[in-house]
């Protein structure tokens, strides 16, 4: 009974120690360019999310002008009246300014600007 165990461990055959480590280091190197590229796509996802932000909210600017005649001084009201939905996602990552209308010759109109901001989406 001892000689068929022994004879039967002889002629097993198995990965050696080399084999596995280099198959390790192998899904190691391919782990890594994954995570690498993966940074690269959220970078990205990152800046259209702010483009999309400042869009939003230029968009919800001009339908309140168009709807009141004058601009809001704020996101606060572009999303109390409605024209924001709360909570108005990413509008803090943005910088929403009114300038107001300059009366006399010429007459100057009042403009809004929208651009991005330095926090959220739209952080450096």
């Amino acid at each position: 009974m001892l000689a068929r165990i022994k004879s039967t461990r002889e002629n097993e055959s198995g990965f050696t120690l080399i084999e596995l480590l280099i198959v390790i280091v192998i899904l190691g190197v391919l782990s890594g360019i994954v995570v690498f590229s993966v940074a690269g796509i959220t970078s990205r996802g990152k800046a259209e999310a702010c483009k999309s932000t400042v869009a939003t909210v230029r968009v919800a600017g001009e339908a309140y002008y168009a709807q009141k005649g004058s601009y809001a001084a704020s996101t606060a009201i572009l999303t109390s009246s409605g024209f924001l939905q709360p909570p108005a996602l990413g509008v803090l990552d943005v910088t929403y300014v009114v300038v107001a209308a300059a009366p006399g010759p010429p007459v100057v109109p009042a403009s809004m600007t929208v651009t991005a901001g330095n926090t959220g989406s739209c952080a450096p």
